[in-house]
Order: structure tokens, then sequence, then C-alpha cells
């Protein structure tokens, strides 16, 4: 376990209920931080699960560790919201100690062949995951330097950000991209103490996989089995016999925003089973 009693966390993209935005919040909670989570509605998913109810959800389990925390609805890729929401998040809790950068585009359109891909499809990728991570890093940067840090801001990429896959090009695009600006960060905040890291998770079973599915399954299979077969594929060759579960970025993010890593920055982490070993 890891002592984060005093700090105060920044987590866009955790409204879903499978997601890894929702399983960092609960473990940074759970190691005495205050969180304030964040997504682009109040519930993202509400269409395709009625029994979830999005961040006010995720706003009481934290509570119920006994931290604060509040939910704020913002688009992470308007730089105007964007310097609202950290505002808001400064305003109630007096500080941001920590940021997780883990709002993603929503899966569909940009899953195509190159030569089948649209500007548009390819322009919304970029939009949220590359100029979402910039905004906000931006701004919590700002205000992690103004009181000369301590800070930690970690990046949620993808092990498709370290090796290029057919029908993901604007998706590996923008993890690549996360990667490099991981790095040109660590450099510029190093001098204030702030530590920027990348996780690079692999296929887990979050809301937006099935969106995967529905988008690269062949004609005359359905999303449902086609994840079915796709999930069984990468865990009969995955080292460790499974895909990622959302507790395990959980883990990894909770370590790096923790004292224990704090000699640690501009790292891009696998946390794949051991599926890409880089």
């Amino acid at each position: 376990m890891y002592d984060l009693s005093g700090k105060v966390a920044l987590i866009t993209g955790a409204g879903g209920q499978n997601g890894f935005g929702r399983a960092i919040a609960n473990r940074l909670a759970s190691e005495g931080a205050d969180i304030a989570v964040n997504d682009i509605t109040l519930n993202p998913y509400s269409s395709t699960n009625s029994n979830w109810s999005g961040l006010s959800q995720v706003v009481q389990e934290i509570k119920e560790k006994g931290r604060d925390s509040i939910a704020l609805v913002n688009d992470v890729s308007d730089s105007t919201q964007v310097s609202a929401m950290v505002k808001q998040a400064i305003e109630h809790f007096g500080r941001i100690d920590i940021l997780i950068n883990n709002a993603g585009s929503k899966p569909g359109p940009d899953r195509t062949l190159l030569v089948d891909l649209s500007e548009d499809a390819f322009d919304e990728v970029q939009r949220v995951n590359v100029k979402g991570t910039f905004l906000c890093t931006k701004a919590v940067a700002r205000h992690m330097i103004e009181r000369n840090g301590p800070g930690k801001i970690v990046n949620i990429s993808s092990t498709a950000g370290k090796r290029g896959l057919p029908k993901y090009a604007a998706y590996t695009a923008s993890k690549f991209a996360l990667i490099g600006f991981t790095q040109s960060v660590a450099h510029e905040l190093g001098a204030y103490n702030i530590n920027v890291n990348a996780i690079c998770p692999g296929l887990a079973e979050t809301e937006r996989v099935i969106h995967i599915a529905n988008a690269i399954r062949p004609d005359g299979v359905t999303a449902e089995k086609y994840l079915e077969n796709m999930v069984a594929s990468r865990s009969s060759s995955n080292p460790l016999g499974r895909i990622t579960e959302a507790e395990d970025i959980a883990k990894m993010a909770a370590f790096l925003c923790s004292n224990e890593a704090e000699y640690l920055t501009g790292l891009a982490l696998s946390v794949s089973g051991g599926e890409v070993m880089y």
C-alpha cells in the first residue's frame, strides 16, 4: 500500500463502470487521496448500462471510503473547459497533486484500413487523445510550477503506442504521440520535482472494447462473438494467460503516484502481462 494522504488527484475519462478511470480513482482514494473525476458527460455510457450512473456513482464510492470527491463535466479537448475544470478542482480542494490523463476517443470510424480512413475520423482521435492530454497537462503543470511542485502526472497510452496494428493507424499515431509527449514534458518539469510517466495497457474489457470489436469484425460475425474470440486469442498468447484488467492499471498508477516512484520519470510502462515486453 502507498500513502497518498493529503494528496488531490484529477482523473479524466472516469465515467465508465469498467474503465481504467474508475479503477484508478478508487485505488487512489483507498491510498488516502481526494479525487476529482471528469468525463465528457455525467454518464457517458447511459445508453448501454441502465444500472450505472457514471461520475455520480464514482464520487459516491470515493466518499464511502472516507475521501472527498467531486464530478467535473468538461471536454478535455476544449481549452476553455479545461481551464474551468482545473480552476474548479483547485477552488474545491485547494490544490492538485496528481493528474491522470485517461480520457480517450470513442473507437469506431477510425478502426479501418488507412486507405479508407477519413480525415475527420483521424482528427477526432488526435483531438481527444493527444490535444486533450496536452491541454490538461499544460493547465495542471502551470499550477504545480506555481507552487514549485511536487507533482505526479500519468498519461494513459497503450501497447499500441509501442507497435503498430492494422486498422489502428489513427489510434496508434495518438498513443505513440503520448509517449513522446511524456518524455518531453518529463524533461521540462523535472526541475520542479514533477514526475511524468505513461502507462501502456494491453487489451482490456472496458466499455470501449465492444466498439472496437464492432468496427473491425468481419461481415457476418457479431461484435459480441468477435470480442469473445479476440479475448480468447489474446489470452491464449499472453505469457500470463489473460488480458489486462482495470485493476492492473490502477495498481501501476498508484505506484507511479507514490513516493516509491520519486526517481522515475519519462517512462512508458507496458502493463500487458508480457504481451509487449518493452
